[in-house]
């Protein structure tokens, strides 16, 4: 079997501020993987827990980046289009931009998109966003 991870379960795993909640997420992922079964985490969860992070828990860019890449290194969790997660990362870690945007870049790169119009000034920091003709 194949467990997706919503955002408030990836957020009680990352942050393990609730207790009784971070407690039921640890075994839950712990027994998943002890039965064979496999644990991934979509781009959108991944675009909601960073807003999540930065937003309610005042996380700063520097230990999203480090929760995030640390997903990536996990032999034991799937990251849904990790290529993508991987790019958007390290354009983030150098750049004013958004997350978002960065990964919206990367994703659209991934499609075989030659730009994304925009109309965002902070956007067009981003390689691969262009302004709107």
């Amino acid at each position: 079997m194949n467990w997706a991870l919503d955002t408030n379960v990836l957020v009680r795993h990352l942050v393990q501020d609730d207790g009784p909640q971070s407690v039921r997420v640890e075994a839950a992922m712990r027994g998943a993987l002890e039965r064979g079964h496999s644990l991934t985490i979509s781009l959108p969860v991944l675009l909601e827990t960073e807003w999540v992070l930065r937003s309610r828990y005042g996380f700063m860019k520097a230990e999203i980046l480090q929760a995030f890449r640390a997903l990536l290194d996990s032999f034991d969790i799937c990251i849904d289009q990790h290529h993508v997660l991987t790019e958007a990362l390290h354009v983030w870690a150098d750049s004013r931009a958004d997350f978002a945007d960065c990964l919206f870049a990367s994703h659209h790169r991934r499609l075989g998109c030659n730009a994304t119009w925009t109309f965002d000034a902070r956007a067009l920091r981003v390689p691969g966003f262009v302004p709107l003709p």
